[in-house]
C-alpha cells in the first residue's frame, strides 16, 4: 500500500513563499520553441520528470498527457530510454496537448531547477521512479535533474508524487521486447519505504495508484483532467 507523509495541509496545497534572491537562471536547452521567457501564473504548471524506467512507462505517459498545463523535465537516462521504447521527442510533442514544454538535463548544476524558485509550479511528479532514483531522493542525494526537482520542492514546501518502481517482491515489468520478472533486494524495497518518510513526499506503486493521487491532487487545485480515461 502506498501512502503518503504525515503532514496535513503542506500536502495537499502549495503556499505562497518569499521570492528567494537568484541570479537569473540560463534556459535549459530543450527541443523546440518553448517559451520560458514569460513566466507563466504562480503555481499553474505540473513538473513532470522521467527517470530511466521504462516500467509503466507507457502508462505513466498517458496520465501526464491528460494533465493541464504540465512541463516535462527529462534525466540524460530518460532520453535514452524514451528512445529504446520509441518515445522521441517528437512522438511526445505529437501525444501531448499543445502547450507541452520539455526540458532536457543538460547542465551539470541541474540549472532548470531554478524555475521551482519562480513560484510557478504547484505538483513535482516522478514517474516512472529508477530504483537508482528512489535510493538517491530517499538519502537526500541530488545529482540528476529529478532528484535535484524532488529535493528542492520539498525544500519549497511543493508537493512531490513519486511512482516508485520496486515496490513488491515480484515485479513483473515491460522491457523493449518483452516482458521481465524482476525480485528487487531488501535494500530496494526498503529505499521505497526510506522515501515514504520524507517531507512533502507521497509514493504510489501502480498506474491505478498514481491515477488516483493525481486525481485528489486536481481535485485539492479545483482543476479537472483535460481528457477523460482512454
Amino acid at each position: 500500500m502506498s501512502a503518503a507523509t504525515p503532514c496535513t495541509a503542506n500536502c495537499t496545497s502549495s503556499t505562497s513563499r518569499s521570492p528567494t534572491p537568484i541570479e537569473p537562471a540560463a534556459p535549459a536547452p530543450a527541443d523546440g520553441d518553448e517559451d520560458f521567457t514569460s513566466p507563466p501564473a504562480p503555481r499553474s504548471r505540473f513538473a513532470w520528470c522521467i527517470t530511466g524506467s521504462g516500467h509503466y512507462l507507457e502508462e505513466s505517459l498517458a496520465l501526464a498527457a491528460r494533465l493541464p498545463q504540465l512541463d516535462l523535465f527529462l534525466s540524460s537516462a530518460a532520453e535514452e530510454v524514451l528512445g529504446i521504447y520509441h518515445w522521441t521527442l517528437p512522438v511526445l510533442r505529437e501525444r501531448f496537448p499543445p502547450g507541452l514544454r520539455i526540458v532536457r538535463d543538460k547542465t551539470a548544476s541541474a540549472v532548470p531547477v531554478g524555475r521551482l524558485y519562480t513560484d510557478v509550479y504547484h505538483t513535482v511528479v516522478i514517474a516512472p521512479a529508477t530504483s537508482n532514483t528512489v535510493a538517491k531522493c530517499a538519502y537526500g542525494i541530488s545529482d540528476t535533474l529529478p532528484t535535484n526537482m524532488l529535493a528542492q520542492a520539498g525544500k519549497l514546501g511543493i508537493p512531490g508524487l513519486v511512482f516508485a518502481c520496486d515496490t513488491e517482491p515480484v515485479v513483473v515489468t515491460k522491457a523493449p521486447h518483452d516482458w521481465v520478472t524482476l525480485r528487487p533486494r531488501r535494500i530496494e524495497l526498503d529505499n521505497v519505504e526510506r522515501l515514504r518518510q520524507l517531507d512533502f513526499c507521497r509514493v504510489v506503486a501502480s498506474p491505478a495508484e498514481l491515477e488516483t493521487a493525481l486525481a485528489e491532487r486536481l481535485h485539492a487545485l479545483s482543476l479537472e483532467w483535460t481528457s477523460p480515461a482512454s
